[in-house]
């Protein structure tokens, strides 16, 4: 389990999550997120391309994460669900939070 960032041309910071997102990882997460703020990053996408599982420590720490991102003018989008978990944002109605993209190309070419 482990997490990458990159900031692409456009200035959008790309957290990328490999393995899952549960309640032992969720803060570091939270602080590479909060980190970008900080710095006056204001796009962010979440790539789940490579995410196998989020628990519901994971879905709360999304769910904070974009509000902290939306009082900061900003916006923060998740790509790359696979069908379980873009099953479980449906079950959870995250699906009406979230901007979801297929994959991470989709998401970036609308920011």
């Amino acid at each position: 389990m482990s997490f990458t960032r990159t900031t692409n041309a456009a200035g959008v910071a790309i957290v990328g999550i490999d393995g899952q997102l549960i309640v032992g990882n969720r803060q570091e997460l939270k602080a590479l997120v909060q980190d970008g703020l900080d710095r006056g990053e204001r796009k962010f996408l979440i790539d789940c391309s490579k995410t196998g599982y989020i628990d519901s420590s994971g879905l709360g720490a999304l769910v904070s994460l974009s509000k902290k991102v939306r009082e900061a003018n900003g916006e923060l989008r998740i790509a790359g669900l696979n069908e379980d978990l873009r099953a479980l944002f449906e079950l959870t109605k995250l699906d009406t939070l979230f901007f979801i993209s297929p994959n991470a190309t989709e998401a970036l070419a609308g920011f």
